[in-house]
């Protein structure tokens, strides 16, 4: 009989995972992912940055290279949180990782002992929430509303709550629910964690994908005390499939990532890293960003305009001002998983809500997105959800 880690216990399927796999079937319209569109990546100019990477650096591209990463590329990351983040740094403080996936598993290895707390915003990424399971920590959820996460909530868990050992936001467009943090819960939450001194894991894979008012300054932007854990990565504003993503963090905390990296995979892909930055020296990637966010926001409002028309008045949803995501809760008594059945009957699909609360719960909740599908599906598929919610009111 085989025995595994007891640890496995805890590890199951992603629920979004799973539903995928159902919604790869090119009659469905899917809101499930949280997919960029394809037809946005730029394939012209990253089949020229490869074949310039293998013409001019081929043996290079295809060797073993540094753990911390292609330094060109680092420097380009640098540059880019300075301008888009306010963030000061240098390269001997990033870290390349296979996507920023693989920066949160790091997080709860590099933290987490088993029966350690970790906060989280509730909902919060379910991704996050798998990948701290392994390290069988206890989730403590966060209050929040449109806003962000609550203040006085979060102040009021350190005074009383023992053994945090970190917390994981999204402060921008947050996934699962799209909500940005405003500037005063920003600076607030900066005061708790400087008086609390816990460490903070910021989470930024959409930050550049926002359509309309102000942009907002990072939580790391605002560290005076080196608490602030950054990930950032290339999969929304390029492509997810080169599986690039950066951890920025000071340097006793980015050692131990560093460990934790030379153990799980010794480096992110070599020729990844090199046709990356190959691409980022030919194109200018604010110019393609641009491109991303005008198509993302129209679709955007696509969605909305037609949840406005179609969903019954007993359901509410949030406005993103940014990223891929709104979030819908339904009336209390109603039950997003058997919904989702029944809208796959009608070949359309989302993402029910409950399993983006580590302690479970909320199941009257989902997440959609918008930026995979065309405008004419996210209008037709609304309407099919719109049927389903309708023939389940009280």
């Amino acid at each position: 009989m085989i025995r595994f880690a007891d640890r496995m216990n805890l590890l199951t399927g992603s629920e979004i995972r799973e539903l995928l796999k159902l919604t790869a079937q090119p009659d469905i319209i899917s809101f499930a992912g949280g997919l960029p569109a394809p037809e946005l990546f730029p394939v012209e100019g990253m089949k020229a940055a490869a074949i310039k990477t293998l013409e001019e650096s081929g043996e290079a591209a295809m060797q073993y290279s540094t753990t911390e990463g292609f330094p060109p590329l680092r420097q380009k990351i640098v540059d880019r949180m300075k301008a888009k983040n306010g963030i000061q740094t240098d390269i001997d403080h990033i870290l390349i990782t296979s996507g920023s996936q693989q920066g949160l598993d790091f997080a709860g290895r590099v933290f987490l002992n088993p029966g350690d707390v970790v906060l989280m915003e509730s909902p919060s990424y379910l991704g996050a929430i798998n990948a701290f399971k392994a390290s069988e920590p206890k989730f403590v959820e966060v209050p929040t509303d449109n806003n962000g996460m609550l203040m006085e909530e979060l102040e009021k868990i350190l005074a009383t709550t023992d053994n945090v050992k970190m917390i994981y936001v999204i402060p921008d467009f947050q996934n699962p629910s799209g909500r940005t943090w405003t500037l005063e819960r920003r600076e607030k939450f900066m005061e708790i964690i400087n008086k609390f001194e816990i460490p903070v894991i910021e989470d930024n894979p959409y930050g550049e994908l926002r359509f309309e008012n102000e942009n907002m300054p990072s939580l790391k932007s605002m560290d005076t005390k080196d608490l602030v854990i950054f990930l950032g990565t290339f999969s929304k504003i390029l492509a997810p499939g080169y599986r690039l993503g950066w951890v920025c963090a000071e340097d006793e905390i980015l050692e131990k990532f560093n460990f934790i990296k030379q153990g799980a995979d010794l480096q992110s892909s070599t020729v990844s890293q090199i046709e990356t930055n190959t691409f980022l020296e030919m194109n200018d990637l604010d110019q393609h960003v641009a491109k991303i966010k005008e198509v993302y926001g129209k679709r955007r409002n696509c969605m909305l305009k037609a949840m406005e028309e179609y969903f019954p008045k007993e359901c509410t949803w949030t406005y993103p001002d940014g990223g891929l995501f709104t979030w819908v809760i339904l009336p209390e008594y109603m039950d997003a998983k058997e919904l989702a059945t029944q809208c796959l009957e009608k070949k359309v699909a989302y993402v029910p809500g409950g399993s983006f609360f580590p302690n479970g719960g909320h199941e009257n909740t989902f997440r959609m997105n918008y930026s995979n599908m065309p405008e004419e599906k996210i209008e037709e598929g609304i309407k099919r959800i719109a049927e389903v919610i309708k023939a389940n009111l009280r």
